[in-house]
């Protein structure tokens, strides 16, 4: 079940965290994951290693997913290296610890672009290749917030991640008549450096507490992106899975 054999799949914001977790859960499956990072060098340099370690393949690819001309040299390093693309999985993304006040317009216009636009960026030109190849999927990382709104300010964060949300369901539509399924997986409180980051230890024991199942872990997030990638979800489009251990149910 759930087997990846020559599929190319491609995950960006993959150095860390969730990332991380999907990449490695691909890997497994039998995909070869091209790993994108804005910032590569170490931790990219392990996970290729740790991919390797497991008899998986990877490529690793440089770029800021949230500027178009870097996206283009993206797809297009991809074009050169394997001919074609099978699965785009939008995992880059920030956000930082902010309410209204606190952020100015250039604050929300860089978390925008991080999180929203690099998801129309990279889905455009995958889009544009899974139509010539009749088949595809897509998936998109949105976020808890992103249906139950953030907890404590991040309103630029919470925004987006329920932008990713709409844009699922309308491009599922698009892509449905050439063979490509469009989804979302929301996670809730995941073990991530990001997390840490955001929230702080003494934040995320606070945050814990409404979380039946606790802290998840970027596996728990790659699994459920595996499933969607599978030819198992072949008749599942439109739809978010929620990966929250119960925080949030609806």
């Amino acid at each position: 079940m759930f087997k990846l054999t020559d599929k190319v799949a491609l995950i960006t914001g993959a150095a860390q965290g969730v990332g991380k977790g999907i990449a490695l859960s691909l890997a497994k499956a039998g995909a070869t994951v091209i790993l994108n990072d804005r910032n590569i060098g170490e931790k990219t340099d392990m996970l290729a290693f740790e991919i390797k370690e497991i008899g998986g393949n990877s490529l690793i690819v440089g770029g800021d997913v949230g500027k178009e001309n870097e996206v283009v040299e993206l797809f297009e390093a991809v074009d050169d290296k394997f001919g074609r693309i099978d699965i785009l999985v939008n995992n880059a993304g920030t956000s930082r610890a902010q309410d209204i006040f606190e952020m100015n317009f250039t604050d929300w216009k860089q978390l925008i672009s991080n999180n929203l636009d690099s998801c129309f960026l990279c889905s455009r030109e995958a889009s544009i290749r899974m139509r010539k190849m009749g088949q595809g999927r897509i998936v998109n990382i949105s976020s808890v917030v992103g249906l139950q709104g953030a907890l404590y300010g991040h309103v630029h964060y919470a925004a987006s991640k329920s932008g990713m949300l709409g844009f699922t369901k309308t491009l599922s539509r698009t892509l449905a008549q050439y063979g490509t399924t469009v989804n979302a997986v929301a996670p809730g409180i995941i073990k991530t450096e990001l997390l840490e980051m955001t929230y702080g230890l003494d934040g995320i024991k606070s945050l814990m507490k409404s979380v039946p199942l606790g802290l998840g872990m970027p596996e728990d997030v790659g699994n459920a992106v595996l499933f969607l990638c599978s030819s198992e979800a072949r008749y599942i489009t439109g739809a978010t899975i929620d990966v929250n251990g119960g925080m949030y149910m609806h």
